[in-house]
């Protein structure tokens, strides 16, 4: 079940591989993430010395979350995959330049996931033929709907 979509990656960027990864978050953040109060659009997957860290995510926090705790909703969360995942990644980021970007946001298993991509730019007539696409797809979409009223 999806919790949020980056609709912004898609738009800006052709998805070349995806990958599933954890999140590691505190409390805080998974019940604010339940309460939908999680935002993608600003974020950016970085390598770190062999990790994958997820940036920019904004988390708002609860108005009831405990006292002790000073929520930060833009802090440096780290990702979770296996070593060969993230050697192939960091390979194709160093080699080929393409760039790693949060796609989505969702539950597995009870647990908050993120799916990743490997993603290349998009220059301005690719997102304006994607757009054309788009616009002809819902044409021919609502065309064939009169057509069976």
């Amino acid at each position: 079940m999806s919790i949020i979509q980056n609709k912004k990656a898609f738009h800006e960027y052709f998805i070349e591989d995806k990958y599933e990864a954890g999140i590691m978050l505190e409390g805080w953040e998974v019940k604010a993430i339940r309460a939908g109060r999680a935002q993608l659009k600003e974020a950016y997957v970085n390598i770190k010395g062999g990790e994958l860290f997820l940036f920019g995510s904004h988390i708002s926090p609860l108005l009831n979350a405990s006292t002790h705790i000073h929520p930060d909703p833009v802090r440096t969360r780290k990702l979770l995959l296996h070593a060969a995942e993230i050697e192939k990644i960091s390979n194709k980021v160093q080699r080929a330049g393409y760039t790693v970007m949060p796609l989505d946001m969702h539950y597995k298993g009870g647990r908050v996931k993120l799916t990743i991509g490997l993603a290349k730019g998009k220059k301005l007539h690719d997102k304006r033929a994607t757009e054309k696409e788009k616009d002809s797809k819902r044409e021919a979409a609502q065309a064939m709907k009169k057509e069976r009223r």
